[in-house]
């Protein structure tokens, strides 16, 4: 977004320090010339987690953070330096040590990126609003409606976060982009007994927006009851079956799934260095007929969602597959430049203290024209995963194991008793190909989503509809 277009924003990121934009500008104009790209991002956050456990407010935590990160790339070189000092001295220091990585190169710099005038969230400050009188009794409200809502519970905890970042990019010739991001998350786990077992419930959701709708109890508490009713299924199950079997995925947060077996070996770095194991593939089918899989990062408010990525470019809808043939790639800039292909808005990083590469913003599949209730229907001995927990992948070959934290049994078509210590254990592009029916019921997570990669975390967004997966196999504990 044009730093024109926001007058009340462009300046914030230089307040209070000795480094001004005419100063930063002069330093990448020097930094970038016969270098092929890069840029100063500079970011200034602040954020807060408060916890009410156990009965009462156990943590409160508020942090603030500024710094600059400046790359310069040269071919397939990058050097990067970033430091917590807005200082023209400190910006000095930095552009000294990345300037080595165009040592004796000559390049020319690649465009800018396009502009944008869309925005994908308001311009607001969670952090300020509501204080943080209303945000404890909103906790304790919360807690308290737990605990009535049944016998069982014995326990409750429940997390607000949030948090407000100010970004400015800059590019050599004058060229600048700013943004300030909202994000906020509410997480509830209630602990429910039954007969001395002890079982956990938990529901969250969060998003690019105030905590306006989070306060409303006609949204917390159905995330309330959720988290109970998930406590509750899980005293009732029973250790899981293992072998190969048919598999039901339930729509929305089951999408993590294919985000993480397929997603990241959809990214630009992958593809252009031959580690995916879908390199080398474009244009073939790759996956079941009926299959169409997005990277979409303009959705209005959504937790994956930027108007504009850590590079400065409007983010995009990607068709990645569409009716099972691969179609496209997330791209930040510099692999996009050396594939010869335009980058997607899929530069990304964790901070001002990181190097951007090609991330996913919400990742989903399309839904198509199967009835839920028909696929069930189908399975005669096999598994419904209504929703998953953590897992290991290994993003360039699509290996996966993920933990079920709600599965069920399925015999002749119902289903019947919930099982616990459910694993899923394939390979993603295996995955795709072994799709039979895809649902009509395509859903977005509720907004939890953190994805990983090379050590750094940003917030995504997943989703997919239901979905009929063949031959999975599936691990468990039942002897």
């Amino acid at each position: 977004m044009s730093s024109s277009s926001r007058p009340d924003s462009p300046d914030f990121v230089f307040q209070d320090c000795d480094l001004t934009a005419d100063i930063a500008q002069a330093h990448v104009n020097e930094v970038m010339h016969e270098a092929d790209d890069g840029e100063l991002f500079i970011e200034r956050s602040a954020s807060e987690g408060l916890t009410f456990d156990d009965g009462r407010l156990r943590n409160a935590s508020f942090d603030t953070s500024r710094g600059f990160g400046l790359r310069c790339v040269a071919g397939e070189t990058s050097g990067f330096a970033q430091g917590t000092e807005l200082t023209p001295a400190a910006l000095t220091r930095a552009a000294s040590a990345v300037v080595m990585a165009k040592d004796g190169y000559n390049g020319t710099a690649a465009p800018s990126p396009n502009r944008t005038n869309s925005q994908l969230y308001p311009d607001i400050d969670p952090i300020a609003h509501p204080n943080f009188g209303v945000k404890v009794e909103l906790l304790q409200e919360i807690d308290a409606y737990c605990r009535a809502l049944d016998s069982s519970v014995v326990q409750v905890s429940v997390t607000i976060s949030g948090s407000r970042r100010a970004i400015s990019i800059l590019r050599a010739g004058g060229e600048r982009y700013d943004d300030i991001r909202p994000l906020v998350r509410l997480n509830i786990s209630i602990t429910a007994e039954k007969d001395g077992r002890r079982e956990n419930g938990y529901a969250g959701a969060g998003g690019r927006q105030s905590y306006d709708s989070y306060i409303d109890p006609a949204f917390w508490k159905p995330l309330a009851q959720e988290a109970l009713r998930g406590a509750k299924v899980n005293l009732e199950a029973v250790p899981a079956p293992a072998g190969q079997m048919d598999v039901v995925l339930g729509p929305g947060w089951p999408g993590v799934l294919l985000h993480e077996a397929m997603g990241h070996g959809l990214e630009g770095d992958f593809i252009r260095k031959g580690t995916s194991a879908f390199a080398g593939k474009l244009g073939e089918q790759v996956a079941a007929k009926g299959v169409t899989i997005v990277d979409d990062g303009t959705l209005i408010g959504k937790r994956g969602s930027l108007t504009i990525d850590d590079e400065g470019t409007p983010t995009s809808r990607t068709t990645l597959i569409e009716d099972g043939i691969l179609t496209g790639f997330m791209q930040d800039r510099m692999n996009a430049r050396l594939l010869g292909v335009p980058a997607t808005g899929n530069g990304r990083r964790e901070s001002f203290a990181h190097s951007p590469m090609p991330r996913m913003t919400n990742t989903f599949m399309l839904g198509g024209e199967a009835e839920p209730k028909q696929m069930l229907a189908e399975l005669k001995d096999g598994v419904y995963a209504t929703n998953f927990g953590g897992g290991q992948v290994d993003i360039t070959s699509g290996k996966f194991v993920f933990q079920c934290t709600e599965a069920y049994r399925v015999r002749d078509g119902k289903v019947e008793e919930p099982l616990k210590g459910v694993t899923l254990i394939g390979d993603g592009p295996t995955v795709l190909t072994q799709i039979r029916h895809v649902g009509n019921d395509m859903a977005l997570d509720p907004g939890i989503g953190v994805c990983g990669k090379a050590g750094q975390g940003v917030p995504v967004g997943v989703g997919q509809p239901s979905l009929y997966v063949e031959n999975l196999t599936v691990g468990g504990s039942a002897v």
